[in-house]
């Protein structure tokens, strides 16, 4: 694989020249990753082990079909070319429209402020994942399961097109999973924890007290009442307005779902209002520092910062350029692919709700019976519709936080619930621990963060 952009220039300008008139567009990935993949679960190790990938993949467009070859090998990129060609002819029978980009020829280094994870021996990653695991068992002898994960990865992505774009990026990520199961008797209760950063691998070395907050989070869900099931005005923190924002809100501003979704267009007209003039949602990864940050996309695209909605009114959408082509609208720099393995489809990077003007402690004022919601467990979206399983949580009276109570999900229609936002906090946190998934290409690297949020009307499951 060429391991700079000259040599990258001398291999893939030939290529280029030599079968882009046969096709509309002819882009040329060339990817080398290195990573390190840890499953600890309890005291026996599932997973242990580095590797290496180099591939790349070939792109081609004609008359609005695509066709995508994959290949390990560089000796056989020509055959490759010609089948990725082949199947866009095949299948092509409209018009070309990808949104224009002015073509670019850089080389991109996202950048580590501390040790870089390649450097660190996997024994001692290990020793790490065996450290947190002890952490986890020690809260308390009914912790039943313990699981620890530990992943970094370092890529490093050329793209060539037939428009004259030239990239070199890279960059590396890393990522801590951790868990434990209380039980006692017939009552289970899980805590989970996760964090990321493509920052440096001391960001992952200091985690003790996160990692005990699972373990003492199931230990206590064990004693808890369970929530009484009903409508609540709710309170949620930071960590799940970041989750809302993103699996509820996030993907239906993919513009690939709308224009393969006469329905959901429709539903998602720019602006149509979705929530109070205080809600402002972005998404962009132009902001630097986050897991869902980079220069370009995988066409070429810069990074932008996109505002979906502003002042409640949605605004914008999500897109690569195709989508863009299709709606006439401009390129957001969100088309994204786990790996050369992948087409590029369109993604979220950094998506989040700015911090509005309410003190935290006012969100609380007033409401005479509600729910507190903080952290994540589990959730699962179906268009529209959400269902949020929150890491712990308490009942609000008379305006005030009351006892704890366990087994809080929360439920709706995620039009319905930006309506019922009733006010926004003045705090604001970053979560870096998503791994998005979408059309089979699960894990990506995704930051979502939020401030604080008073919502009326939310169902409650619970006890009856």
């Amino acid at each position: 694989m060429p391991t700079t952009l000259a040599d990258a220039q001398n291999l893939l300008s030939d290529l280029i020249a030599c079968y882009s008139e046969r096709v509309d567009y002819l882009m040329i990935r060339l990817e080398e990753a290195e990573g390190t993949d840890i499953l600890l679960r309890g005291d026996k190790v599932e997973t242990l082990s580095e590797g290496i990938s180099i591939g790349g993949h070939i792109r081609a467009c004609y008359k609005g079909g695509w066709g995508l070859s994959c290949f390990n090998q560089l000796a056989t990129i020509k055959d490759r070319i010609e089948e990725a060609i082949a199947a866009a002819r095949m299948v092509g029978d409209e018009e070309t429209l990808l949104a224009p980009i002015d073509p670019v020829q850089a080389v991109c280094i996202l950048p580590l402020k501390g040790t870089d994870p390649r450097k660190i021996p996997l024994s001692k990653k290990k020793q790490l994942c065996d450290r947190y695991t002890e952490l986890l068992k020690s809260v308390d002898h009914r912790i039943a399961t313990t699981s620890v994960r530990y992943g970094d990865s370092a890529q490093k992505v050329i793209i060539a097109t037939s428009e004259g774009t030239l990239i070199e990026q890279s960059w590396v990520d890393m990522e801590m999973r951790f868990a434990a199961t209380a039980r006692n008797g017939e009552t289970v209760q899980t805590g989970r924890e996760t964090t990321g950063s493509r920052k440096a691998y001391e960001d992952l070395t200091g985690l003790d007290e996160q990692v005990k907050s699972a373990a003492q989070r199931a230990i206590a869900a064990l004693s808890l009442p369970s929530v009484k099931g009903n409508t609540y005005t709710v309170v949620i923190d930071p960590i799940l307005t970041g989750l809302f924002v993103h699996e509820a809100f996030g993907h239906l501003s993919e513009a690939d779902m709308a224009y393969e979704n006469p329905d959901l267009l429709e539903v998602m007209t720019i602006g149509r209002r979705f929530g109070p003039e205080e809600l402002q949602i972005f998404d962009g990864a132009a902001p630097e520092g986050h897991r869902g940050s980079y220069f370009y996309d995988d066409e070429g695209t810069p990074a932008t910062t996109t505002q979906l909605i502003k002042d409640g009114v949605l605004v914008g959408r999500l897109h690569s350029r195709e989508t863009a082509g299709k709606l006439e609208e401009a390129p957001t720099g969100n088309a994204r692919c786990l790996n050369y393995h992948f087409t590029p489809i369109v993604r979220m990077t950094n998506t989040w709700i700015e911090r509005g003007k309410t003190p935290v402690k006012d969100l609380f004022t007033d409401i005479k019976e509600g729910v507190y919601a903080r952290n994540w467990l589990g959730g699962m979206t179906n268009g529209e519709m959400f269902t949020f399983s929150a890491g712990e949580a308490w009942m609000i009276r008379n305006g005030k936080i009351a006892e704890p109570v366990r087994d809080v999900t929360l439920s709706g229609n995620v039009f319905q619930t930006l309506a019922d936002i009733e006010a926004i906090g003045d705090d604001f946190y970053w979560d870096e621990s998503g791994g998005c998934g979408k059309g089979g290409q699960n894990g990506l690297s995704v930051g979502c963060g939020g401030p604080s949020l008073r919502i009326r009307d939310v169902v409650v499951g619970g006890e009856t």
